[in-house]
This record gives structure tokens, C-alpha cells and sequence, in this order.
């Protein structure tokens, strides 16, 4: 079934204790943690200390998205502070599989991002090396765009891709994400959902969970 993972950015941060109380009874399967540096993407958001208090408020998995320039200096600080998966962009690092290689050397579970703008092929040769994709729906830095929908033929190809492999790295989408671009993304083959602006403005969020969770059918 497909996995649902929150966007911490668009919750309560004046509750953020409760919020992700709410979550764990909601039944979502963890909670994505978005980084932006103000320089890779035009925006500045959270960082290690919130990070750290996250870990110790929840059991939920925390899948850190660094959407940062050169993320290799800060992966090892991630992983310590309590980050269970961590994805990098291919655009921000010459150095891909060094990246993926630290990350999975620091007990964590490693993807590759890539924009609306970049091919699947370009990660083709890290696919054999990562636990999972993160393809984005819309262009990182800001909370509540418009789904790109171009965007569905690239988690087809990369879901191909796997199948034709052999492999059995998660596709994760994220993005203006609701009910119905999760459909559209869930039947091209994406297995994990971000979704921020979309469900945290939900009053029941085990509602909504159910029904992302529906369009796995």
C-alpha cells in the first residue's frame, strides 16, 4: 500500500508536539522533513534543532529532504540528529554517488531528488544505489504550487525502469499532492506521498490519510 508522509512544513509549529501526536494516531507512515539552504532553493526553512526535537517527540519515520547546496557536509550532523532517510538532489552535487554512499555509511536510508526540469535519466546510473527516488511535482522552495502534471510521464518511466531492473527502490512524489494527482501519481507507479498544504489544512487527518491511502486500488 502506498505511504503517506506529511509535510512537517506546512503543520502547526506553535504545536508541533501535538501536531505530531495527531499524526501517529492519523496512521500516516512518517513525516517529511524539508531543508532549504536560501541558496539551492529561494527559500530558508528547518534546520538541525528542530530536527533534533522532532526525534525525541515522535516513533514516526522523519524523511529529511535537503534541498541544499554541497549536502555532503552536512549528512553525517542529519543522520545524527535523527533523520531515518535522507534524499539529495542530483543538481546539487557533482559528487551523487558519494553522497548516497555517506548516507547509507551513516545508518540511513538514501534517495535522489530530482526537479520538474531534470530527466530520469540522469539518475539512471544511482538507481541500483538508492532506497528510493523523489521525483518533484512541483519546483522545491515553497509550499502550495500547482502540480505540474508532465511530471506523471517521469514516475511512469522511472517506474518502468525499476520493473525492467529488477529493483526495488520506493518512487516518492511530492508536490501539490491531494486527492486527486495522488490517483494520477499512485497508478504511474509512485509509492510514497508527500503532501503538506493539502492535508495539514484537513480538520481530520485520519480521513485524509484513508483517503490517499484508497487510491492504491
Amino acid at each position: 500500500m502506498v505511504k503517506i508522509y506529511p509535510s512537517l512544513l506546512s503543520a502547526d509549529f506553535l504545536n508541533l508536539k501535538a501536531e505530531l501526536e495527531a499524526l501517529e494516531q492519523a496512521g500516516v507512515d512518517g513525516v517529511h522533513f524539508d531543508v532549504m539552504d536560501g541558496q539551492f532553493v529561494p527559500n530558508i526553512s528547518i534546520g538541525l534543532p528542530i530536527l533534533e526535537a522532532v526525534n525525541a517527540g515522535t516513533d514516526l519515520t522523519i524523511d529529511v529532504h535537503l534541498m541544499i547546496e554541497d549536502p555532503e557536509n552536512f549528512i553525517p550532523e542529519f543522520a545524527a540528529k535523527g533523520a531515518d532517510m535522507i534524499s539529495v538532489h542530483a543538481e546539487a552535487t557533482p559528487h551523487i554517488h558519494r553522497a548516497i554512499q555517506l548516507i547509507h555509511a551513516h545508518g540511513a536510508k538514501a534517495g535522489v531528488v530530482i526537479n520538474p526540469g531534470t530527466p530520469v535519466a540522469m539518475i539512471e546510473p544511482i538507481l541500483h544505489d538508492v532506497d528510493y527516488v523523489l521525483i518533484m511535482t512541483v519546483n522545491p522552495g515553497f509550499g502550495g504550487q500547482a502540480f505540474i502534471s508532465q511530471n506523471i510521464d517521469k514516475v511512469s518511466a522511472l517506474h518502468a525502469y525499476k520493473e525492467k531492473h529488477d529493483l526495488d527502490f520506493d518512487i516518492e512524489v511530492d508536490g501539490g499532492i491531494n486527492e486527486v494527482t495522488a490517483e494520477q501519481c499512485v497508478n504511474a507507479g509512485a509509492t510514497m506521498l508527500v503532501t503538506g498544504s493539502y492535508f495539514f489544512k484537513q480538520t481530520d487527518y485520519g480521513k485524509v490519510v484513508s483517503a490517499l491511502k484508497a487510491q492504491d486500488n
